[in-house]
């Protein structure tokens, strides 16, 4: 009789450690877990702040600048002449 209480309390006391100290490690393995993607996205916001740095450092520059004007506008400086070359007509109309 006593053994088996003796047993019965000792798998009570063993299932509680196990209880206590089963919750604190899934809340750590979630926290390394959510830690390590933080980490991968920290790395990814800090080369794109790289780039957007670089890019902010081109477009200081005037030369820069007219540069994309002329490429993504057609800007052109004033008393230059524009030019445009128009797409080639279609020839996609009925022949009847």
């Amino acid at each position: 009789m006593r053994r088996t209480v003796r047993l019965l309390l000792g798998a009570v006391m063993l299932g509680g450690i196990l209880f206590l100290f089963a919750i604190p490690a899934r809340t750590w393995l979630s926290q390394r877990s959510a830690m390590s993607a933080a980490s991968r996205r920290l790395s990814e916001l800090t080369a794109e702040n790289k780039a957007l740095d670089r890019q902010v450092a081109q477009l200081q520059s005037p030369s820069y600048v007219e540069q994309l004007a002329r490429s993504q506008f057609g800007l052109v400086m004033p008393g230059q002449p524009a030019y445009e070359i128009l797409p080639a007509a279609s020839s996609s109309g009925s022949s009847g």
